[in-house]
């Protein structure tokens, strides 16, 4: 065993890579080398000279492996040092660059329109997106008869058998958001509603789940005059030209009288140019608050009086920046979005700090 001892040892020292001494652990302690045959001599032994000869035989196992991990540390900790010899980092070279992220160009064009509205003195005021039936249709002066209340329009929320709460829904509109605030502040008020809406629909310009933006004005001596400059201001700023607007009149359960409001606009080529040409494109309803309306939020409309319009984020944002579908705001990925310019805004967010 001396011997087995002696040579192993020194072969381990005199190793000089770590494929030699993979080969040096097979002979010595592998299932076929020498320790481990000796070893298997164990059996043929009398118990008295197994008292012997076994725990040498272990102490010397433990010895080689020991000696086998030891050298392989050793020649580990020599090929870092060489590695650390030969190759070098500049640790003050600038990191490679990496893409900034960006924000939806829903979120970003509510920003925007957020941001347009506040110079003008809109405050912004959110609400539940699962509303009573009396907030999203009867304040609203919707009858029970109108379309918009059937289930294939508008998506009722599950009710257990037995539950006699009042009906409720996701809401259809943001103009729940606007009875909500007239009932917390009364009036005068000067508010925007932004925010996701959802029915029953879904095609080129239609989704599930829409974004949209409700302004409304209340005070003494409102008129449509007022109306009419606050789009015109709004759409010139967002567009970034002077626009031009067109009243129809319209009917909306919740304003009277209503309008349907049209800006100038031209088609070349199948895109749309806002701002210039003799063509008219309808993007928005608007009115005077109704006077129920009024007096569902507590509004005494022998004092007071105001406008109200509508808008779909989405769409305002297609005809900005020129996107056919308006399914592709949801089911598509970022190379859509750098393919359309989309970058953070330094505007403030409607919750605080900044859009990046």
């Amino acid at each position: 065993m001396d011997e087995l001892r002696s040579k192993y040892l020194t072969l381990i020292a005199e190793a000089g890579d770590e494929a030699a001494l993979e080969t040096l652990r097979v002979q010595a302690v592998g299932k076929k080398g020498e320790v481990s045959l000796q070893m298997r001599e164990l059996g043929r032994m009398s118990p008295e000279e197994r008292q012997v000869a076994g725990p040498k035989l272990n102490a010397l196992k433990d010895e080689i492996n020991s000696a086998l991990a030891a050298k392989k540390q050793a020649l580990s900790d020599a090929a870092l040092d060489e590695r650390l010899r030969s190759e070098w980092l500049d640790v003050t070279l600038p990191a490679r660059p990496r893409r900034q992220g960006s924000i939806h160009p829903v979120s970003q064009v509510t920003e925007e329109v957020t941001a347009i509205f506040a110079d003008m003195g809109f405050a912004v005021a959110e609400g539940p997106q699962v509303e009573t039936d009396w907030y999203n249709f009867d304040a609203l002066n919707l009858p029970g008869h109108h379309p918009a209340r059937a289930e294939m329009d508008t998506f009722y929320m599950h009710r257990a058998e037995g539950d006699d709460r009042p009906p409720h829904v996701l809401r259809t509109h943001t103009s729940p958001v606007q009875i909500r605030s007239m009932e917390a502040s009364g009036a005068p008020t000067r508010i925007i509603c932004p925010g996701r809406v959802y029915r029953a629909d879904y095609d080129q310009t239609h989704t599930p789940m829409f974004h949209q933006i409700e302004g409304l004005a209340i005070d003494r001596d409102i008129s449509m005059a007022n109306l009419k400059w606050v789009l015109e201001e709004f759409f010139t700023a967002y567009f970034g030209t002077a626009v031009k607007t067109r009243f129809r009149a319209s009917h909306f359960p919740f304003t009277e009288p209503s309008a349907e409001v049209d800006i100038q606009c031209s088609f070349e080529g199948g895109t749309v140019k806002v701002g210039e040409g003799d063509d008219w494109l309808e993007v928005l309803g608007s009115g005077m608050v109704h006077p129920h309306v009024l007096k569902s939020a507590g509004v005494d409309p022998a004092e007071w009086q105001g406008f109200a319009f509508g808008m779909g984020i989405d769409r305002i944002a297609m005809l900005k920046y020129g996107i056919p579908d308006l399914r592709a705001f949801f089911d598509s990925d970022l190379r859509w979005l750098r393919h359309y310019g989309f970058a953070a805004l330094d505007v403030p967010t409607l919750h605080g700090g900044l859009s990046r």
